[in-house]
């Protein structure tokens, strides 16, 4: 769906350099502290902006070659994109059928009523969580094969984060779709996205599915003492604790194997995030 080799982009104080892919039937993540770079490679892969190296394929075409059609497959939801606040839906109803020429006026408006939205309330009216769900179902209302969202749980509370992440589980049943979501929020997308990439200051720091994530990498707590005495062949960070250390390892099962006395503990992604860009490299 999406390939970037080699991208990019240099401003003042920030230069990114990117390689991404997102295959078709997956969730894709690209999680990363704010100005990581996650919004300026967005813009990229949309056009918005041009970078200065490298290559884009989206649909297996060079960016030059993507016609309105391969983009009217995409739908978009941007973090400082919105509607005027003083449209209501039966405004906005027209506006996507006269923009998408596959937009689907009756499941649109059955999935605002299945998440609550209010029909006869301005937008300047609406909750946070109900603007980001109506941003969402506008990008998934003409039939998209590809979503691209940047930060779309933002500001959320629990229970709209929950609805949004339903939402794009409902959007990916039939088997042929994409979705490239960013987020400084990564335990929210633990259980969705198959892939997650990491990006910090314009440079991608990891990329490995969430399967491997979660069964192999693991947080090993050590004192001095243990710390200068261990293998570190297979850690990858180290963190200084009042204790002695923490350690990031992406060989778990080595260590439960090979030193069981050590505390050794499962990590999820916000563990493994803050180690990657926190720590120091072993």
């Amino acid at each position: 769906m999406i390939s970037l080799r080699n991208i990019e982009k240099t401003y003042s104080n920030f230069n990114l350099h990117c390689d991404l892919r997102v295959k078709e039937n997956r969730i894709t993540a690209l999680i990363g502290p704010n100005g990581a770079g996650k919004s300026t490679t967005f813009k990229i892969i949309l056009g918005l902006i041009r970078p200065e190296g490298g290559w884009i394929e989206l649909f297996g075409k060079r960016c030059e070659a993507v016609t309105a059609q391969n983009k009217a497959q995409m739908g978009v939801v941007l973090s400082d994109s919105c509607f005027s606040g003083y449209l209501k839906i039966k405004d906005i109803i027209p506006v996507l059928a006269e923009m998408y020429t596959e937009f689907n006026k009756k499941d649109f408006i059955g999935k605002c009523e299945k998440w609550e939205l209010p029909f006869d309330k301005k937008l300047k009216e609406f909750s946070t969580g109900m603007k980001a769900k109506l941003k969402v179902l506008s990008a998934m209302s003409h039939n998209a094969r590809l979503l691209i969202l940047d930060e779309p749980t933002a500001g959320l509370d629990v229970l709209a984060r929950d609805d949004i992440l339903d939402m794009m589980r409902e959007y990916m049943i039939p088997g042929d779709r994409s979705i490239l979501i960013s987020s400084h929020i990564s335990k929210d997308l633990e259980e969705l996205c198959d892939d997650f990439y990491l990006i910090d200051k314009g440079r991608l720091m990891m990329h490995e599915e969430t399967d491997v994530l979660i069964d192999h990498y693991g947080i090993i707590k050590v004192t001095e003492e243990q710390y200068h005495t261990l293998d570190l062949s297979y850690c990858i960070r180290k963190k200084r604790e009042p204790y002695g250390f923490c350690l990031l390892t992406d060989q778990k099962q080595f260590y439960q194997e090979n030193a069981s006395e050590l505390t050794i503990e499962r990590c999820n992604i916000d563990n493994i995030m803050y180690m990657m860009i926190k720590g120091d490299t072993i």
